[in-house]
């Protein structure tokens, strides 16, 4: 029996990216839309992540789609890619113009150099990846960051968020992690309640600790010089590296904290009107996507019951990968 890769015609594959704040994924996928390998690598904003980074993300991702199908890459007809923070008109290193020449080189770098590649937004290959892979209908992404949008015809039409860590993505996983430690360093200072995302953030920040967190009970200038440390570590990392701390709320709340719950129920709170600014119409789809959002995500059912009575049809999406691919499929049927 002759070898999987033996029997692809050539020339008949295609390769879908969605590069994220967090990770880049990728997908080899044939004609028929049959996904033959997937890959990772690391953070894929095309706003915050500088060109070799990105660059040598996108190609641990594509590498890993290309393993497990020997000789794909001479194969390969069209690319897309959809990348967070890919606007247009911002230069040749941010942007739209920085994703689309690291995804030409990422290729490069794998032996793909004849392939059709275009690039464009998250949103539009979240959208894409709900059946059927509308071109029309409302997307909500919560991961790192958070956004909404319209798009008509596969364009986007209407954006809501995006805005990034210091100016929006309500509701996303940094808006999480920051009200975690938030939370944690009110309740070491007396001003909010107390909640076990005190040994949460302590754990994370002080390592060395080795578990001990102070309780309710200790003496206020030892909450006070434990507060003041967690400060001085947070601000020393990257503002959005307080998205790692979004777990530690999820556990939390799914152990009954009730701060922790209160602010699952506000991220909610705050994403539901994320896709209320879109003026949604009934029966429109919404895919729904990213980390927070993703089937089995923690703010799904939560953001779900928000958007009840606006009767949409809500797709949760794990990735944008196929809906990646499957406009790397519209590639090659787009006239020259």
């Amino acid at each position: 029996m002759s070898e999987t890769h033996d029997r692809i015609p050539a020339r008949s594959l295609v390769i879908g990216v969605d590069a994220g704040g967090t990770r880049s994924r990728a997908c080899l996928a044939g004609a028929d839309g049959t996904v033959l390998g997937r890959g990772t690598g690391g953070p894929g904003n095309a706003l915050s992540v500088g060109r070799a980074d990105l660059t040598r993300h996108l190609t641990e991702a594509v590498a890993g789609a290309l393993r497990q199908t020997p000789g794909a890459a001479n194969r390969v007809a069209a690319v897309f890619g959809g990348f967070a923070g890919a606007a247009q008109g911002l230069g040749p290193e941010r942007g739209h113009g920085l994703a689309l020449s690291c995804l030409r080189g990422a290729l490069a770098a794998n032996g793909i150099t004849e392939a059709a590649v275009a690039v464009g937004v998250d949103t539009e290959v979240a959208l894409a990846a709900a059946p059927g892979a509308p071109r029309d209908g409302l997307v909500l992404i919560a991961g790192t960051g958070a956004i909404a949008a319209r798009l008509a015809g596969g364009r986007l039409a209407h954006v809501v968020d995006g805005y990034g860590w210091l100016l929006g993505d309500a509701g996303s996983g940094y808006w999480l992690g920051a009200h975690a430690v938030r939370a944690a360093l009110a309740a070491l200072d007396g001003s909010g309640a107390w909640t076990a995302l005190v040994a949460e953030v302590t754990a994370h920040y002080l390592p060395e600790a080795g578990g001990r967190a102070p309780g309710p009970g200790d003496p206020l200038d030892a909450r006070h010089d434990l507060a003041e440390t967690i400060v001085a570590r947070a601000y020393a990392q990257a503002p959005a590296q307080l998205a790692l701390l979004s777990p530690a709320a999820v556990g939390a709340a799914a152990a009954g904290d009730a701060v922790a719950l209160r602010l699952l129920d506000r991220a909610a709170d705050l994403l539901a009107d994320t896709v209320r600014a879109l003026w949604p119409r009934p029966g429109e789809p919404l895919a729904a996507t990213g980390g927070l959002l993703a089937p089995d995500g923690p703010l799904l059912s939560r953001v779900t019951a928000r958007l009840d009575g606006l009767d949409l049809h809500i797709f949760p999406v794990a990735d944008g990968t196929a809906g990646a691919a499957a406009l790397a499929r519209a590639l090659l049927r787009t006239p020259a």
